[in-house]
């Protein structure tokens, strides 16, 4: 079996790039971004689009924009990080996450050592700068005790 009928055999309304209908098959950029697991939400994904962090085929996407198999997305990520994407099948309805990556083709290199260590810094730094919501019981105590003016 060749790896068309393959993949078309495995996942359920979804069609390949070469073994689709005569018409091409398409669906909305927003859809496609929620079915293929690269957002959470479809609203995520809106939200996105919205900003600008979506290119597809080097042009500024819309929400509404029809994606059909071949089409190039390039998504901006946090720290500017950019992540390059080749749609190779159309989904229908939302799919496992093992079974949605085979609806597109990642192009984006891994990151670099220096790529690495620039997220670790940033959470370590996020997670001491941003104040716990609630104080704990030592703070509470100590609050209480500056209040009340006794050692």
């Amino acid at each position: 079996m060749p790896a068309s009928g393959i993949i078309e055999s495995r996942v359920a309304g979804m069609y390949e790039m070469s073994g689709g209908p005569a018409a091409a098959p398409s669906a909305r950029l927003d859809v496609w971004l929620d079915v293929a697991c690269l957002f959470r939400t479809r609203s995520e994904a809106q939200k996105a689009v919205r900003n600008g962090k979506i290119a597809v085929n080097g042009q500024p996407a819309k929400a509404h924009r029809m994606l059909r198999p071949g089409d190039e997305l390039v998504i901006g990520r946090p720290f500017g990080r950019k992540q390059t994407i080749v749609v190779k099948a159309i989904g229908e309805k939302h799919l496992p996450k093992a079974e949605a990556r085979l609806l597109y083709e990642d192009k984006t290199p891994p990151p670099t050592t220096e790529e690495v260590e620039m997220r670790r810094l940033e959470r370590m730094y996020r997670a001491a700068v941003t104040p716990p919501t609630t104080p704990d019981k030592r703070a509470r105590r100590a609050l209480r005790k500056m209040k009340e003016g006794t050692d």
